[in-house]
């Protein structure tokens, strides 16, 4: 598939985020699936998806440690939608991970905590796709800053589809709203990016918008897209943990 993939990802450049959905639906049917975080631009990719297909396919890897708000959009998300989002977990509860690891690990090593509660977690569930599908865009961060719409994912082995890649973050309010597009009231409260209770805080006036991610440690990715790229992402489409946060 690897090798099959440079002239589509050529061509996929000038795609819109439906074309890019549409290939990937018909390319790999049900070993696709949308990795979400919940986020606004997760919901916006969920929404655009619903609308091109019936057996919509969607994951989040639930750390245990996510905000009440995202709990209660997982839920109007799969009300809104008649689907059904897979969870994924961490081999570990947040209790063995206490006794093993000890109490409080994303506030010593929190590139750890990510492994074990987000990493490996993918890792098990990308083997059982052929593509994954996100909703990072290129300007939340250097990392993702040469994400195509479609590339093949080093890291996890498969092919990684980015339909938004190239969306801005007015034009993904704007979808939002013109869609009434259910979305995280945090948003409403200057978190701008939302993941973990522990590492989650909110920004303040002139910040960045991922400055309340791991706020006090040199750390701006949870290592999900950390080694996007040209040839960094295998295409698998479930609307769920993965990372847009």
């Amino acid at each position: 598939m690897k090798q099959d993939l440079e002239q589509v990802k050529i061509q996929a450049e000038t795609w819109e985020a439906e074309a890019a959905l549409r290939w990937a639906f018909t390319t790999f049917g049900d070993g696709l699936a949308i990795a979400s975080g919940f986020g606004v631009e997760g919901m916006a990719l969920i929404d655009i998806a619903s609308r091109l297909t019936r057996n919509l396919r969607v994951f989040t890897l639930d750390t245990e440690f996510l905000f009440p708000e995202t709990y209660d959009l997982i839920a109007r998300t799969e009300k809104r939608y008649g689907i059904e989002v897979e969870r994924v977990y961490s081999a570990l509860s947040p209790e063995e991970q206490a006794v093993t690891h000890g109490p409080a690990l994303w506030g010593r090593d929190p590139d750890q905590c990510c492994n074990l509660r987000k990493v490996e977690p993918l890792k098990r569930k990308l083997t059982q796709l052929q593509a994954w599908g996100t909703a990072i865009r290129r300007d939340q961060s250097p990392a993702r800053a040469s994400a195509r719409k479609v590339e093949w994912d080093e890291k996890f082995q498969l092919v990684k589809i980015n339909p938004i890649v190239d969306w801005t973050t007015p034009q993904v309010w704007n979808y939002i709203f013109e869609h009434d597009v259910p979305y995280n009231p945090l948003h409403d409260q200057n978190y701008p990016s939302i993941g973990c209770t522990h590492c989650t805080r909110s920004i303040r006036p002139g910040e960045d918008a991922r400055a309340g991610r791991w706020a006090g440690f040199q750390k701006t990715e949870c290592g999900l897209h950390a080694n996007g790229g040209a040839d960094s992402s295998l295409v698998t489409l479930v609307t769920p943990a993965a990372c847009e946060d």
